[in-house]
């Protein structure tokens, strides 16, 4: 299951080195309660995310870039001596209609969640075997679990469908 935080934020004129937009305050986010002794405790978001890197879309912070850059080191598991496996292995699904294809990466999902986040009970490990389209992912199942959710929004179509048929020559079997 992927678990993830959210931000209220509102828009307001950038200089170079900030966002588009910044996050309210947490007892102004209308998420936290600006009565509870907890709020005090907690750090805001503009203060603790602005020298992420930065995107344009969802809470402004682009996580795979501060993962890969170093500015997070997310723990994949509760426990330290348990043995984590990070695949680095793209997987190309063609079957897209009209749509670039979609190459999905195993290494940028495998640094944040263990592989029985989604194997085998949401994506079969044998390539060909889950069935799926956009509009199941359209209603939060599949990819739609997580992205949508907490990860980069849907409306952000050529991540994932970054592959434009022309580019395609070799005969991988993953769809």
């Amino acid at each position: 299951m992927c678990i993830g935080i959210g931000f209220a934020w509102h828009a307001f004129s950038a200089t170079a080195n900030q966002p588009l937009s910044s996050w309210l305050p947490l007892m102004q986010d209308d998420l936290h309660d600006p009565n509870g002794p907890g709020v005090l405790l907690l750090q805001n978001p503009s203060e603790a995310l602005r020298d992420m890197p930065h995107d344009v879309v969802g809470n402004q912070v682009n996580w795979v870039r501060a993962l890969d850059k170093g500015y997070i080191n997310p723990r994949i598991n509760l426990y330290s001596n348990t043995k984590s496996k990070v695949l680095d292995k793209d997987i190309l699904r063609r079957n897209t209609g009209e749509m670039n294809a979609v190459l999905f990466p195993h290494r940028q999902h495998t640094e944040w969640l263990d592989c029985t986040n989604c194997h085998e009970w949401l994506f079969k490990s044998k390539a060909g075997e889950t069935k799926f389209s956009m509009f199941d992912i359209l209603k939060g199942e599949f990819c739609g679990r997580c992205h949508g959710a907490v990860a980069f929004p849907l409306t952000q179509c050529n991540r994932c469908h970054s592959v434009p048929r022309g580019a395609i020559t070799s005969p991988i079997k993953a769809d």
